[in-house]
């Protein structure tokens, strides 16, 4: 699985003209989930965004987890593009739909469950998706 995750000072995720999820300071989190992936991949990538120690604190960088921020997460098969060749993007490396969304729903439920408050875009959805990019910090999570 992959991560494109932000450190973010809000970020929001709008379906058909209404907003389906919103956060204030936290992390956005865009996941891709691969033809390989399972459910052990989902429970570390969610431990990791969890974990990710990139909010600077007086006494040192702390995570999300530790500060009780939020993290909105956001499907996003777009992330297993190969585009070595030609100038169209090949999307075998994703995993099919009915195999992505119960990894991505893993993702969300493992980071409910250690705490985090998750908002979340919709599976397969035309999603627009805004961010105020806080630093900026954005890193790529891979398990």
């Amino acid at each position: 699985m992959r991560a494109v995750v932000s450190r973010v000072a809000a970020a929001s995720v709008t379906v058909d003209g209404a907003v389906v999820g919103e956060i204030g300071t936290g992390l956005l989190a865009l996941v891709g989930v691969g033809r390989d992936d399972d459910a052990d991949r989902a429970l570390g990538l969610a431990r990791k965004i969890h974990e990710l120690r990139v909010f600077p604190t007086e006494d040192g960088a702390r995570s999300a987890g530790d500060l009780g921020l939020p993290v909105l997460v956001v499907s996003q098969f777009t992330l297993y593009a190969d585009t070595r060749k030609g100038r169209r993007p090949s999307w075998d490396g994703a995993a099919p739909a009915q195999v992505a969304e119960p990894l991505v729903t893993a993702v969300v439920e493992e980071l409910q469950r250690r705490g985090s408050t998750v908002a979340t875009g919709v599976f397969g959805a035309r999603m627009l998706v805004s961010s105020v990019n806080d630093g900026p910090m954005t890193l790529l999570l891979e398990v």
